[in-house]
């Protein structure tokens, strides 16, 4: 990280660069409406509370290489997501349609490499500052008004991260995040990195990193309960697709590990695994996984799906909290919804 190319981070404070790489849909399209794309599915009906029965998902650009980690900046009314293996942070707004917004993102380094060497999760933090998890460069960074990025988290006890995937900020400023190995190539891939071992983690605000656990083989997504009391983990493990829940001690430490709930048998017959997710106000769980965005109830209960028909990577709330906004794969869809998310 201590590589940066100067001139990449630009867009953020208002200098904007085309759209390339073949993603398409880079201006509001004839007619101002945007293509239909996918399947409603209704399984509860407690769903129709969340998803109104003539709301369509749209199809708002496509042509990426694997769009993730999605966040909606309120002050300019735009979203923000991740082209992990183009190395990109692209930028969405209404009106103005697709540019890249960051490149590189998450990997600056000068040597040569391939694999999944872009940001993935996207956040601000309580000051509204950008906040990326960056694959290639193996740390959760934070990029700053000059253009410069500042390491957050690198290294546990000397050891460098895998590759920070996802990460959620507790209101006290707390930053917790998942370590999985996707942003690895190779050998170190193989041998989970440095550590040899999936973490989950806390960075307290004043800079401590804490280990919170190291049980999950494939620790992705990450979301709390909107008391806070509940933190919630997808498990990207064909072997065990499963969404773990956590209870959440007065220190900032979990506790008590249970399944949520548990997609291994739909592993194969939908397209996608346990990966990013968000949370309504009413502690409704909207977490991508088989199938697209499986919506459930904070009991458990799965009530329905979002279905794009490819694999979903992740999701965020968005405009007024209630449009949800997708990336799966090559496109980036949204689709307006009864409810609201944290925060809004």
């Amino acid at each position: 990280m201590n590589r940066w190319l100067g001139w990449a981070a630009v867009g953020f404070w208002g200098i904007l660069m085309a759209a390339g790489d073949g993603a398409a849909w880079a201006g509001q399209p004839e007619g101002g409406a945007y293509p239909a794309i996918g399947k409603i599915e209704r399984l509860d009906p407690r769903f129709d509370r969340l998803i109104a029965r003539d709301a369509v998902l749209e199809k708002l650009a496509e042509g990426f290489e694997w769009a993730e980690g999605p966040v909606w900046v309120a002050k300019g009314q735009f979203l923000l997501f991740s082209d992990i293996p183009n190395n990109a942070v692209m930028k969405w707004k209404e009106g103005e349609g697709l540019s890249v917004f960051l490149k590189p993102s998450g990997y600056t380094g000068s040597a040569p490499r391939g694999g999944e060497m872009g940001s993935n999760g996207l956040l601000l933090d309580p000051s509204g500052r950008l906040v990326l998890c960056q694959h290639g460069n193996r740390c959760v960074a934070r990029l700053e008004k000059d253009g410069r990025f500042t390491v957050l988290a690198d290294r546990y006890r000397g050891r460098r991260l895998n590759s920070p995937n996802d990460a959620v900020f507790k209101s006290n400023g707390d930053l917790y995040f998942t370590d999985p190995p996707y942003g690895l190539v190779g050998k170190d891939r193989e041998r989970l990195g440095e550590l040899g071992f999936c973490g989950v983690y806390r960075l307290s605000a004043d800079g401590r990193l804490t280990l919170l656990t190291d049980q999950m083989t494939r620790p992705n997504g990450i979301a709390f309960s909107p008391d806070e009391k509940t933190l919630y983990v997808a498990q990207s493990d064909p072997k065990r697709a499963v969404w773990m829940a956590f209870d959440v001690t007065d220190e900032g430490l979990i506790e008590n590990p249970r399944v949520f709930f548990d997609a291994t048998a739909r592993v194969g017959k939908m397209p996608g695994l346990p990966d990013g997710m968000a949370v309504d106000q009413a502690g409704n769980l909207f977490a991508t996984g088989p199938g697209g965005v499986n919506v459930f109830s904070p009991d458990g209960t799965l009530l329905g799906r979002i279905n794009p028909g490819v694999a979903t990577a992740n999701c965020c709330f968005g405009n007024d909290g209630s449009v949800l906004y997708i990336t799966a794969d090559m496109y980036l869809c949204r689709i307006k919804t009864k409810t609201k998310g944290l925060g809004f």
